[in-house]
Formats: C-alpha cells, sequence, structure tokens
C-alpha cells in the first residue's frame, strides 16, 4: 500500500507526531482529497487536548483543508477528481434530524461530524471526506488562500451576512486577531460602517489597513460610550474570548442591535438586562457554517479581496506550528503545506 505522512495525536494531551500512514480509500459517498494546504485552528486544541467528548485516537487534526479532490468512492454526484476543494468545521450530518431536514447541517442534532474530531482531518498529505462537506475553491484563491478561509473565513462571514445589517449600518468588531482581522475585512467590503475595538493602541494602523473606518482602543476609551455615541452598533461581532470584554461592550448596541458570539470565552457575560429590553437588544451564538456556507465565502473572498495573514509552515514543523498559534503569537493564521 502506498504511504503518506501525517502529523497525529495519539491520545488526549499528546504531542503532534510524523507518521507513515497508508492512503486510505474513499468509501460510498466520499472523496479522497491530496491535500495542499491546511490551517492550524485553536479548535485543533478538541483533539490535540482530548476535550472533545468520544473522540477517538490517534486522530489526525485539521478542519482548514484545500486541495484537490484526488479519488471519489461510489454514489458521488456532481464532484470529480481534479476539482479544487475545501473542507472546513461542518464535516458531515446525519441527514434525518430536525435541524437537517429543514436544511439546517451544521445544528445536527444527531450526528454532527468535526473534521479532524470526528474523523481524520487535513494535517496529512491525503485525507478522506464525505461528499456533502466539500466546498469548491474558485480560481484566484491560492490553497493557502483558501485553508483559513474554510474556518475562521466563514466563521466571520457567515454571521455578518445573516445578521441584519444593511450597507451603511455601524457594524464593530470586537477583537484583532485569527477571527477579527477577517472579520474587519468582510464588515467593510459589505458597505457597513465598520469600527474595530481592541486592547492599546499599537492596533490601530492594521485596523485601519484592514479597512476599519473607527477604531476604538478598549484600554483607554470607554467603547460602549463611544458606540451609542456613534448612534449604536447594528452588530458587534465578538471574536475576542473574554466574557469580560464583551460584557463591556454590550452598552455600545443600538436599538435592536446584536452581540454575536463567535470567540468561545470561558467566564461567563454579565447583562444588564433593562439595557437587554429596553432595545430590543439581544446576544446570539453563531456556528460556522455548512460546505455551501464555505463556497459563498471564498467566492466573495475573491470578488472583494479579503485573504487571511498567513505565516506557513511545512507538514513536518506542525507541532511548532500548534505551538506557534496556541501561545497567541500567530499573525494571524498558521497554515501548513504538504509539498507534495
Amino acid at each position: 500500500m502506498a504511504k503518506m505522512r501525517a502529523a497525529q495525536v495519539t491520545g488526549p494531551k499528546g504531542p503532534l507526531e510524523i507518521v507513515e500512514r497508508e492512503i486510505p480509500e474513499p468509501g460510498a459517498g466520499q472523496a479522497r482529497i491530496k491535500v495542499q494546504a491546511c490551517g492550524v485552528c485553536h479548535s485543533d486544541s478538541f483533539t490535540k487536548e482530548g476535550i472533545w467528548p468520544g473522540i477517538q485516537y490517534p486522530r489526525i487534526p485539521g478542519h482548514e483543508v484545500a486541495g484537490i479532490i484526488d479519488a471519489i468512492g461510489t454514489g458521488v454526484a456532481g464532484w470529480t477528481p481534479g476539482q479544487r476543494v475545501g473542507v472546513g468545521w461542518h464535516g458531515g450530518h446525519c441527514g434525518y434530524c430536525d435541524s437537517c431536514r429543514r436544511g439546517d447541517f451544521v445544528t445536527c442534532q444527531i450526528a454532527l461530524q468535526v473534521t479532524g474530531i470526528a474523523y481524520d482531518g487535513g494535517y496529512a498529505e491525503y485525507m478522506i471526506a464525505p461528499a456533502g462537506a466539500l466546498a469548491l475553491i474558485p480560481e484566484g484563491l491560492s490553497a493557502v488562500d483558501a485553508g483559513p478561509l474554510m474556518c475562521a473565513g466563514v466563521t466571520t462571514f457567515n454571521p455578518l451576512r445573516n445578521s441584519g445589517a444593511r450597507p451603511g449600518d455601524l457594524v464593530a468588531v470586537l477583537g484583532i486577531g485569527g477571527l477579527g482581522h477577517l472579520g474587519i475585512q468582510f464588515a467593510a467590503k459589505m458597505g457597513f460602517k465598520t469600527v474595530a475595538i481592541a486592547r492599546g493602541r499599537d492596533k490601530e494602523s492594521l485596523a485601519r489597513k484592514l479597512g476599519a473606518q473607527h477604531y476604538i482602543d478598549s484600554q483607554t476609551q470607554n467603547a460602549a460610550a463611544d458606540l451609542a455615541e456613534m448612534g449604536g452598533a447594528k452588530v458587534i461581532l465578538a471574536t475576542a474570548t473574554s466574557g469580560k470584554a464583551m460584557s463591556a461592550v454590550l452598552g455600545g448596541l443600538g436599538v435592536n442591535g446584536k452581540l454575536v458570539i463567535l470567540g468561545a470565552a470561558h467566564e461567563p457575560l454579565e447583562v444588564d438586562g433593562t439595557l437587554m429590553i429596553g432595545g430590543r437588544r439581544s446576544i446570539i451564538g453563531w456556528p460556522s457554517g455548512s460546505s455551501i456556507d464555505s463556497q459563498d465565502t471564498l467566492s466573495f473572498s475573491v470578488f472583494a479581496g479579503v485573504r487571511a495573514m498567513t505565516e506557513i509552515f511545512p507538514l513536518e514543523r506542525a507541532a511548532e506550528a500548534y505551538e506557534h498559534m496556541i501561545s497567541g503569537k500567530a499573525r494571524f493564521r498558521a497554515v501548513l503545506t504538504m509539498g507534495h
């Protein structure tokens, strides 16, 4: 059997080890992808640290995958070898629960499959994915650029386009990191009056370069008061993983404004019920999206010129790339390349 290189975890909190494995064969309804690039996401810690319930080892992480269809199994319609495709967080669903029957696959209640958790992901030269998890990569987008858009991209693009905000509305992005630096770009390109909120003046020039019209330093300014003075935000996209930071900006929501939580904070939010009632304000969470949402993200990114800022590592440095990401030092997405 032909072999491939992969970075796998053999157990909870185990190291990422480069190993040789047999190249897998696609089964019915599946495609084999020759991986060209795979983003390194904070959510890969679910696999690395063994946090996700029921995860089976050894497991290859990675859910920001970009590559080429190499082979297809039986019963796959609409996909052919040679097509450029991506695979994201949503890696499959049951098809029969109430969410799936409504076409809301990413909230599948029975058998939601997460790439790199339910089955082996993209830290490898080849991987297998259900055909329903594939997104077509458009021309004009490299594999390195496409990879991070399959998770960080769709996670910011999708809630913005479904938020109810219209061009010209005030939209704030809380945090300028792996998610936030894309959220600012998408908000600006969608025609929103975009405000970036982060700690320190040193991030202002980057925020404006990414498309923000306004910058608020949350260390020296009252972000909620400043947003309220601008008329109140229709949407605050909360990408920072801090419940305290989210709580502090709630007063900056306008009437019918929404705080959309993308960053999973460990500490709870503190909410003033009167504030929420008085202006019909709300707090919602948003999971990334299905494969067609990812495909829409890729298409919009090509059309509007949105790109992640990336640092590239070869597959054999997967452990180093992961540590670089988890330390918060990546600017802003680490991406593994396979060097086929």
